[in-house]
């Protein structure tokens, strides 16, 4: 069979070892048509270069929204989706995403997408990260997450700002890290003589950083590095301190870390480093 170059659109290749078979079992169980709304709606909106990196974004979206339409043309309620509100507030660029992605569909589609698929979109574009189109891992990311944070707020008996900066870098800080655990590529590069001087500078950080450290490694099946965990003991600080600017500090000036500055530059200058294929995945969520 032989296919005119110029009247394809798009190139689908299986990621990662992937069956090409099931690919290809996958793609003929959706309407073509589906697709290519998905691709050109994406483009629309500004989502060309995902699209592009990221076939299984793609299939999982136009696969969801086939879906939909058919659940909708059946006269079934829509399909509720926990975690719902905790979706918005943690994921809040590809929430925007997927509003944006469910009104330029609507306009093609006459409306025929409830607005609660808003919330289904972002999900999948988080789970782009995780090159897979099973939306389990983005679920149990979201129910850690909200774990973490109850932690340290019943640790520091504080209520934790979800729309300050700094509790919005540590999130994007932990999924960073569920993706380095997914990947098998924690970090342990950084001096024992650092990792030694931040557990020990911030006694009480250190703790709750342990404490939520081993919630993660209960949920995720793995065992953090004492990288990690000193990664998670700067941001505990950092949150910490600043929801508790009228309290003692856990941040005392320790000698060895004078040369680093303050708390919030020093997590600045210890950014983790993460393989081109995570910072690809994550690009838009950060």
């Amino acid at each position: 069979m032989t296919v005119d170059d110029a009247k394809v659109a798009r190139v689908f290749v299986p990621a990662q070892g992937r069956d090409p078979d099931h690919m290809a079992q996958l793609l003929g169980d959706i309407p073509p048509e589906i697709i290519r709304l998905i691709s050109e709606t994406m483009d629309e909106i500004g989502l060309s270069s995902e699209a592009a990196q990221s076939s299984t974004l793609v299939m999982a979206l136009a696969d969801h929204v086939c879906g939909a339409l058919r659940r909708a043309k059946n006269g079934i309620p829509p399909v509720p989706y926990p975690l719902n509100s905790e979706i918005r507030s943690l994921y809040k660029r590809e929430y925007q995403q997927g509003c944006a992605l469910l009104a330029a569909l609507n306009r093609r589609l006459d409306d025929a997408l409830d607005p609660s698929e808003s919330v289904a979109f972002a999900l999948h574009f988080v789970n782009a990260g995780f090159s897979t189109g099973d939306l389990s891992p983005t679920y149990m990311m979201t129910g850690v997450i909200q774990q973490l944070f109850a932690v340290i707020e019943s640790t520091y008996n504080i209520k934790l700002d979800e729309h300050s900066v700094n509790v919005g870098r540590f999130i994007t800080h932990l999924r960073y890290l569920f993706v380095r655990i997914h990947q098998h590529e924690q970090l342990s590069r950084e001096p024992e003589a650092i990792v030694s001087s931040i557990m020990s500078s911030y006694a009480k950080a250190s703790k709750c950083a342990r404490l939520i450290a081993s919630l993660i490694e209960l949920r995720l099946d793995t065992t953090l590095t004492e990288d990690e965990v000193a990664y998670l003991t700067l941001h505990v600080a950092r949150v910490t301190d600043q929801t508790n600017q009228n309290r003692s500090s856990d941040i005392p000036d320790h000698p060895q870390l004078a040369h680093m500055g303050p708390v919030n530059q020093r997590i600045g200058s210890m950014v983790p480093v993460v393989s081109a294929k995570s910072a690809v995945a994550f690009c838009a969520a950060t």
